[in-house]
């Protein structure tokens, strides 16, 4: 059975600390349906959440209260930097003997990525595609055009149904998109025109860094 681990910070939720010092974590669009999805598969965490004790608590007790019930497994749950493939390495061990292809990375930065495909993993740039890592099939970049009498909104209802996310609104007419196969017939039944690119990790779709949750989180990310 698929393993998939996820990173947290732009990837499932958005990090603020409050007065107090605690963190809470805000599921971003999407994470919460994605998770309940999943919920036959096992699913754990590979994060960085500073470099002291303390902020592995503080970033544990804000992974369980936003997410409750949804990470039960703490043999799982993998702190840490992502600058090597080490921690990826210990995440498949960590399976009871899951085979690194049977286990998955969700996260939004392509170097972490790519440290986990050197450790074996399959990767996805975004919790809605981690599905689709489980069962090998390809997420393209891709344009999308919308027709005259069709606005944002509409193309979002559609997108949001389905296997594909915005990754750049460049005019009111194009959006610049990642996309499978499923994503993109039902963009194209739904009228919209779609014109797929490269594989995802052919470039860094979805910028980002290896920076600590407890640090501010930036706009957008």
């Amino acid at each position: 059975m698929p393993v998939i681990f996820f990173d947290i910070g732009a990837t499932l939720a958005d990090a603020r600390t409050e007065p107090d010092g605690s963190l809470v974590l805000r599921p971003l669009p999407r994470v919460m349906a994605v998770l309940d999805d999943l919920h036959e598969l096992r699913r754990g965490i590979i994060s960085n959440p500073g470099p002291s004790e303390d902020d592995v608590r503080r970033v544990a007790a804000a992974l369980h209260a936003a997410f409750p019930g949804r990470f039960t497994d703490e043999a799982l749950v993998h702190w840490g930097v992502k600058d090597s493939r080490g921690i990826f390495d210990r995440a498949v061990a960590s399976t009871g003997g899951a085979a690194p292809d049977a286990c998955v990375f969700v996260g939004e930065d392509a170097q972490e990525r790519a440290f986990a495909r050197e450790a074996g993993m399959r990767t996805a740039a975004h919790p809605v595609f981690a599905l689709a890592a489980t069962q090998n099939r390809p997420v393209l970049r891709a344009r999308v055009e919308l027709p005259a009498g069709r606005d944002l909104s509409e193309l979002a209802t559609v997108m949001n149904g389905t296997e594909a996310v915005v990754v750049q609104t460049v005019s009111e007419r194009l959006v610049l998109a990642l996309v499978t196969t499923a994503g993109t017939q039902a963009l194209e039944q739904a009228g919209f025109t779609v014109e797929p690119r490269g594989p995802v990790d052919a470039t860094e779709a979805f910028p980002g860094s290896e920076e600590p949750l407890a640090d501010a989180p930036r706009p957008g990310r």
